[in-house]
């Protein structure tokens, strides 16, 4: 990180009896109240490059005690001291951390030219074009201390700069980035001297809070350069970084800390923005992705138009899941099985809704058709391992069973072995529970393998 350092002289100021001021052979003759603190500081040499005091001095009159309140002053003690010491010629140190509270402060105290030449405005300015701008991290950085003054930020143009400065950095061709940047994904390693890897930037911009990072990917994605399937990855990346880990049986083992009203609603806000900003183009995320994302909005309790919208692009690509894209656990304590079969037969319910409106020509059928029955051999080998935990209910195991249509399950093989493995490990299952389990079975759909096995009739 780049730093500008200003002034020669060694720092004098102290704290006395709660009014801070500095070594000086002559006594304070101007007070300054900054919200809590209050300065004893000297007209000379502060009046000089302060156009605000300058004002404000010459119309108290000559009065030689005069008090000013600077309550409303953007970056409050600490970013006026910064520039009361630039004002004594006390040595300060100005850094992308820093920047925008000195920044604003000495635009709020009028230190520009036409008060006197070299003035601490133009000298920030200075850094901020050719330093901080110019630099991948120090851009970051500085958007991100943005936050704690939004709207002197945004008036004094720093946000808006930052942001076209990060995403002309986000466009330049790979070959051409030589800055510093963090990529900790596994197998790479840049003493191995790989080629910079497209998705370079998606881990610095996943440090900023989700207002900017919104910022960020909408502006980059209205240049309609860069690839839907790389925005995608920066949005995979920000959930990860941002967003309770649901994958996990274990709470303690996830990292998930109790659910405030305070953190459910930075999720909500988090998860309803990146499901916004995912490009439209079928695969700019994977379905994996898109299920976490799903798992994390029934966690967190999500809005109805944010689950709804997360099931929907499930079930436009469910056909790519794989085993491990479905297996997530219940996080509901009320209930005791260890599976989130809901989530998966939301997005199933969503895929026949989808099927059921496709247009009848013959191209397209078949199309459909290898999908869902793609499907459907994935949901059998899901039941079979549901169907394994003791505490899974009927219900849930009837509702997958018989959420996909008739067409889906060519042969019924795979669906009796699930109910088979069921049955073995209820052994006390009711008769009536048999019953409705077994009816979602078709006997004429098994092989001779599969009848030789088993007879529907005494189930």
């Amino acid at each position: 990180m780049k730093f500008m350092k200003l002034g020669i002289r060694p720092d004098t100021f102290y704290t006395e009896e709660a009014t801070r001021t500095l070594i000086s052979d002559l006594r304070g003759d101007i007070v300054i109240q900054v919200n809590d603190t209050s300065y004893l500081l000297h007209k000379f040499p502060l009046l000089p490059k302060c156009g605000l005091l300058q004002r404000l001095c010459s119309e108290s009159g000559d009065s030689n005690n005069f008090t000013v309140e600077l309550h409303d002053l953007p970056g409050g003690e600490e970013a006026f001291e910064l520039c009361a010491k630039f004002c004594y010629g006390i040595t300060i140190n100005v850094s992308a951390r820093n920047f925008v509270p000195a920044f604003c402060a000495a635009k709020f105290l009028r230190m520009n030219e036409s008060v006197e030449k070299g003035n601490m405005v133009l000298k920030l300015e200075a850094f901020f074009a050719s330093c901080i701008l110019e630099g991948w991290k120090d851009s970051i950085v500085t958007l991100q201390s943005t936050s704690n003054l939004p709207e002197w930020s945004e008036t004094y143009g720093i946000t808006r700069k930052c942001i076209d400065s990060i995403v002309e950095k986000v466009l330049t061709p790979p070959s051409k980035v030589a800055w510093s940047y963090t990529y900790t994904r596994p197998g790479y390693s840049k003493k191995s001297r790989h080629s910079v890897p497209k998705d370079w930037w998606t881990e610095d911009i996943s440090d900023l809070d989700i207002d900017m990072f919104r910022c960020i990917i909408t502006a980059i994605k209205t240049t309609c350069i860069m690839p839907p399937q790389l925005i995608g990855e920066a949005l995979h990346v920000y959930a990860c970084r941002w967003l309770p880990d649901t994958t996990k049986k274990s709470p303690l083992e996830a990292g998930l800390v109790p659910q405030t009203e305070g953190l459910k609603e930075k999720n909500w806000l988090i998860l309803g923005t990146i499901v916004s900003m995912i490009p439209g183009d079928r695969g700019s995320v994977s379905v994996g992705f898109l299920l976490r994302l799903l798992s994390i909005a029934y966690y967190v309790g999500a809005s109805p138009v944010t689950k709804s919208e997360l099931i929907r692009r499930c079930s436009l690509q469910f056909e790519e899941a794989t085993m491990s894209d479905l297996l997530f656990p219940s996080h509901l304590t009320s209930e005791g099985h260890s599976y989130d079969v809901d989530l998966v037969v939301a997005v199933l319910e969503s895929l026949v809704v989808l099927w059921r409106r496709q247009p009848p020509t013959a191209a397209e059928n078949r199309h459909f058709l290898g999908s869902i029955r793609k499907v459907g051999k994935l949901i059998d080998s899901y039941i079979q391992v549901v169907v394994k935990d003791v505490n899974m209910p009927v219900s849930k195991i009837v509702s997958l069973a018989e959420a996909l249509p008739d067409i889906a399950r060519p042969e019924h093989d795979d669906l009796y072995k699930a109910i088979n493995i069921y049955l073995k490990a209820h052994p006390d299952l009711s008769k009536a529970d048999r019953k409705r389990l077994c009816r979602s079975l078709d006997c004429q759909k098994l092989s001779p393998e599969g009848n030789a096995g088993t007879n529907c009739r005494k189930r």
